[in-house]
């Protein structure tokens, strides 16, 4: 009898969904946003700060949480460094950019487990069987194709997904719904150092008048185009006085307070961009979206709506992926060691302590305190 897809009677059961996206797994955006993978984690995450803040917030939390695990080998594995990152991290991050992460089991010489390396999702593609379960990982590194097993039992890739609506094998990343937001934030971003460089502001312009009626010459034009923007363009030359010749005349101009709000522009990106991380603004120094009392209970809503659900799905489907090597392998985060749901674990523990129609053993059974022998 075969397990996990390769159960009988259930090889024409399902079959693969048509998939038309340029990276496998990435959806892609709309619009002048990129739309491959790496165009987007380019101008999003590593020349936005915005993203880039809100996904290391996420990570971070998820990274520092302190965790318990039914077996100290198997926490030791989970969070040891491979190859210099930290597992859980950069799995958790991929799953907010990409929404695949591809965990690599390496073992020794006893076929046990002996380190997990995070696989960066781009760069790998299912390969499913005639009925669409997937039997192989290919990961492919320029002209190098190293194809890993989908074993059932003790996998050489344990693959962790966002929910995806339109694909079977590929989970669906926050960064391709944030990418119209982040294009506008660079765009407003750009502007602005641009208007910076001119002095804020168009300089002005020259207006030829002389009395009679006469243009000036083309060489003329051009002498006068490239001393202005040699001597009197941009920050360097800001405030410089100009000599003007004869018939000559400076109009200053401005722009309308219309033409200069791209500082709402930016910070309403900047919200949506948030909203799609899953992280509050406050916390990002956004203005305008105080609608927390302070920033403890933004913290909150941070770890309630954004860590708590990405490191269960993590530390769940990595454990799940080790129980070849770890019967029974259960990894959680101890919610009691967590600062900021201090006031939520007190306000439990009252409620608990303060119902006498409980028993001891029932009262820690709620608590999911063990019994100590």
């Amino acid at each position: 009898m075969k397990l996990f897809g390769w159960k009988s009677g259930r090889e024409e059961s399902r079959p693969v969904l048509s998939r038309a996206l340029s990276t496998p797994g990435f959806q892609g955006a709309f619009g002048d946003a990129p739309q491959s993978y790496e165009a987007q984690v380019r101008d999003g995450y590593l020349r936005n700060p915005i993203v880039q803040r809100a996904v290391k917030l996420v990570v971070e939390g998820v990274g520092s949480a302190p965790l318990i695990a039914s077996d100290p080998a198997l926490l030791a594995l989970v969070t040891a460094r491979s190859g210099g990152q930290s597992l859980i991290e950069t799995v958790a991050a991929q799953m907010l950019l990409h929404g695949n992460a591809y965990v690599q089991v390496l073992r020794d010489v006893d076929g046990g487990a002996a380190e997990l390396f995070a696989l960066r999702p781009e760069r790998v593609a299912v390969e499913a069987d005639a009925s669409g379960w997937p039997a192989a990982y290919r990961y492919r590194v320029g002209e190098r194709l190293t194809r890993l097993q989908a074993d059932p039992v003790r996998p050489e890739v344990i693959h962790l997904k966002s929910f995806n609506p339109v694909d079977d094998h590929y989970g669906l990343g926050c960064l391709g719904a944030a990418s119209g937001a982040v294009a506008i934030h660079n765009a407003a971003a750009r502007w602005n150092k641009a208007l910076l460089d001119n002095a804020a502001r168009p300089s002005g312009a020259l207006v030829f008048d002389p009395g009679d009626g006469t243009a000036l010459s083309g060489e003329q034009f051009a002498r006068l185009k490239g001393e202005l923007e040699e001597s009197f363009s941009g920050a360097g030359n800001a405030g410089r006085p100009m000599l003007l010749e004869g018939g000559l005349r400076w109009q200053a101009l401005s722009l309308s307070p219309a033409d200069m709000d791209f500082v709402g522009t930016k910070a309403a990106a900047a919200r949506e961009i948030a909203l799609a991380f899953g992280v509050p603004p406050m916390l990002l120094g956004l203005p305008g979206d105080n609608s927390y009392a302070n920033y403890r209970e933004a913290n909150r809503a941070l770890w309630r709506v954004g860590v708590l659900p990405i490191a269960s799905a993590v530390l769940t489907g990595i454990a799940q992926g080790l129980t070849g090597w770890f019967a029974g392998a259960a990894i959680s985060i101890d919610l009691d060691r967590v600062p900021a749901l201090v006031e939520d674990r007190e306000r439990l523990w009252g409620m608990v302590s303060g119902a006498s129609f409980l028993s001891d053993a029932e009262k820690r059974a709620m608590l999911q305190i063990q019994e100590v022998a």
